[in-house]
């Protein structure tokens, strides 16, 4: 708020009605009326404040320069109404479950001034007033200390720097305990209470006056450096390098920090041991448990003996040709062959080098012989491109595992194995560690594994490098496949992608004249690449191409800040292509959802059967209830407001969350602001995302240093070596 700020103050009285009220920030105006019937504008965060709520404001006055003088609270607190119509007016309110406006007016009349005095201190006398029985006084009773202690707990939350609407998670997350959590470790909030992090904890802890040395201060910075490097991929971090980045994230030496990471062994919080020439390492329980126990699976599974086939393989595979009319080539032929008669297979290989047939080939000869064969891939959009392809049935990880999230995760395990010969599993770069520790717990020693992947993509969003580690185990038969078909090679899209993939800078210049399905447009100036990509969004690739723009059409960018990140692509494609004042919208926090927008989910819930990465459109939007429809494939969700933390625009996704879906188009914007991010993988995994039509926009300088760049930082995993381990010991 501009204008000019007075002293802190005092105010009293009665919130009497609501001018505006954010559900997301709890921000609100409000008009207030003082004992001397004075009416005010009061204006903040006010959680759980009700109208006819007397409160005891403290704040200061301002003068906004639109609305005039107003109150600015900065802290809060329920006050006792001291008048009969403002008790009336109070338990009426709706503040207090059970008691309603004509039932407010009864105990009024019954009790007067001593209204309050008797719900709180001798309820058993509210069974006087006709239709209250022991048990509804005993409910009143309860529900109205429930809310003073609400109250009570905002105060202090507010007091120590906590956000009105942190606060209100915080007492939905801990109730009447919240007080007694927050002082014994405000850094549980951090782990426990979405939206709070471990910054706003250690503020938190701060201002309670926590030493910045104290122990629960130091344990609770290495564990969130674990954390931390858990999302980036990692699933241990050498010790030095725990310690350096803690003390950096801390602002302490790093030397008493080594007593702490001990204790937080002793206590079974982090797990330590020594990884070869990395020295000592740490790391989360259940990192470390996802790799060990699939490290044991997978060696047991390559160490039992693979059932006979009963059929020769080549000459299957010549009838298999014959029916097809399809002819395998000799990497594709041997790929086919090793996925038959071995236990773990990785099929690996770019675009265009025919995996999909190899899948083909396979499912058709295990039928053959009558062995049951499972298809997934972690993905929905992958699954059922996986199956259109095969014309066999094929699911989500999740799915066939049959996981439940409220009965104990994955349902299928080693008590309760898949009834399967062989599991085929597509795109299984995207498979972290956790989930390959899942598909290996539910398969039979017996059944056979096949892993079809890219291992130059990206790896997994999740912590670990699964598809690589494997094989690097050397427990698998890997088969590379290297040669384009020649139908592929006729697409500069499939030859662009290999040509990075290799460290060549592919062809940007199209002839003049020419059709091509890659294009690059040079814009160094990051505003007109912003322009330049709204518009070949909008208009020049629907009318040359003809595809749809929110359909077909899919921007990918390296980042999500910066004029060329995701949300800055999104609210400019948001505002061009679906318009304010053209259909219904919700607003929550900072975006804005209207009818007709692409919008991306961002977590799994299976009680909607979505899904991470699951793109849709919103359907319907019912502002007055707050919930919005959205349609994904078919398959309709819906959301309440408070819900809409799951979606976010998707005109434009990261590069990250396009693994394992394939669009029509792709326009990539590629800017030597996202230098952090400019990786071989990343540049060729962008572009192998796009079918029919890949369009960069930026910088030549860009894409130099894109495919230049093959030094991704290497995950801190120790899968291989484990694997190696356990072949060794039997």
């Amino acid at each position: 708020m501009a204008g000019e700020a007075e002293p802190e103050e005092t105010l009293d009285g009665t919130v009497e009605r609501f001018v505006f009220r954010s559900e997301d920030t709890s921000w609100t105006v409000a008009r207030f009326v003082t004992p001397k019937r004075e009416q005010v504008t009061i204006v903040g965060e006010l959680v759980g404040v009700q109208e006819g709520l007397p409160l005891r404001l403290r704040g200061q006055w301002i003068v906004d320069k639109k609305y005039g003088k107003q109150f600015k609270v900065g802290t809060y607190q329920l006050r006792s109404p001291e008048t009969l119509v403002g008790i009336e007016k109070f338990l009426g309110c709706g503040l207090i479950p059970g008691i309603g406006p004509g039932l407010a007016g009864a105990l009024v009349r019954k009790f007067g001034l001593e209204t309050l005095e008797v719900i709180d201190r001798a309820p058993q006398r509210l069974t006087e007033v006709a239709g209250i029985g022991t048990a509804r006084a005993a409910s009143i009773a309860e529900a109205f200390a429930a809310q003073r202690h609400v109250q009570d707990i905002m105060v202090f939350l507010r007091g120590h720097g906590v956000s009105a609407s942190l606060a209100a998670r915080i007492v939905k997350r801990y109730g009447k305990d919240a007080i007694n959590v927050v002082r014994a470790n405000p850094y549980r909030l951090a782990h426990e209470v979405w939206g709070i992090g471990f910054r706003i904890a250690d503020g938190i802890a701060q201002n309670l006056g926590m030493a910045r040395d104290a122990p629960e201060r130091l344990e609770a910075g290495l564990l969130h450096a674990l954390e931390t490097s858990s999302q980036d991929g990692h699933l241990h971090v050498p010790d030095g390098e725990l310690l350096k980045q803690t003390a950096e994230l801390l602002g302490v030496p790093e030397e008493p920090l080594g007593a702490r990471l001990a204790a937080l062994e002793s206590r079974r919080l982090v797990v330590r041991e020594t990884l070869g020439d990395r020295g000592a390492c740490s790391a989360l329980p259940w990192a470390h448990q996802a790799e060990a126990e699939a490290a044991v699976r997978l060696a047991e599974l390559t160490r039992t003996p693979a059932r006979s086939l009963g059929l020769d393989v080549h000459a299957a595979i010549h009838a298999f040709e014959a029916v097809t009319g399809v002819t395998l080539a000799v990497q594709q032929r041997a790929a086919v062959e090793a996925a038959l008669t071995d236990k773990c297979v990785v099929i690996t290989g770019g675009p265009g080098v025919g995996k999909t047939t190899i899948v083909k080939a396979i499912v058709h000869l295990a039928k053959l012989v009558h062995r049951k064969v499972a298809l997934a891939a972690p993905t929905g959009r992958a699954a059922k491109r996986l199956g259109e392809a095969t014309v066999h049935e094929a699911m989500t990880i999740h799915r066939l595992l049959e996981y439940q999230p409220h009965e104990g995760g994955f349902q299928r395990g080693r008590d309760n194995p898949l009834d399967i010969d062989m599991l085929v599993v597509d795109e299984a770069s995207m498979v972290d560690a956790q989930l390959f520790r899942a598909v290996l717990d539910a398969l039979r020693p017996g059944s056979q594994l096949v892993l079809v992947g890219d291992v130059d993509q990206l790896p997994s969003v999740g912590a670990g490098a699964v598809l690589a580690d494997v094989i690097a185990s050397e427990a698998a038969a890997v088969i590379r496949l290297t040669e384009i078909f020649r139908q592929a090679a006729e697409s500069k899209i499939v030859v662009s992608a290999h040509r990075i993939n290799h460290g060549e800078l592919p062809d940007l210049d199209a002839p003049a004249g020419t059709t091509s399905d890659f294009y690059f447009i040079s814009r160094d100036d990051p505003d007109a690449a912003l322009a330049t990509i709204v518009e070949l969004v909008a208009e020049r690739i629907p009318k040359s191409f003809g595809f749809d723009a929110i359909d077909q059409v899919q921007v990918l960018a390296p980042m999500h800040r910066g004029e060329l990140g995701t949300a800055s692509l999104n609210r400019a494609l948001q505002e061009r292509l679906n318009p304010a004042g053209s259909t219904p919208e919700l607003v929550r926090g900072d975006r804005v959802y209207r009818r007709g927008d692409k919008v991306m989910q961002l977590k799994n819930d299976y009680d909607k059967a979505v899904f991470n990465g699951d793109i849709g459109v919103i359907l319907a939007i019912d502002a007055g209830e707050g919930l919005v429809q959205v349609d994904f494939d078919g398959r309709v969700a819906s959301y309440e407001r408070t819900e809409l933390d799951q979606l976010a625009h998707a005109y434009a996704v990261s590069i990250h969350k396009s693994q394992g879906s394939e669009y029509p188009v792709v326009v990539l914007p590629l800017a030597t602001q996202h230098f952090m991010m400019l990786q071989r993988s990343l540049l060729y995994t962008a572009v192998t995302r796009g079918k029919k039509l890949v369009v960069i926009v930026g910088s030549r300088r860009a894409v130099q240093l894109a495919v230049k760049n093959a030094d991704a930082r290497r995950r801190y995993t120790w899968l291989a070596e484990r694997v190696r381990g356990e072949l060794a010991a039997r």
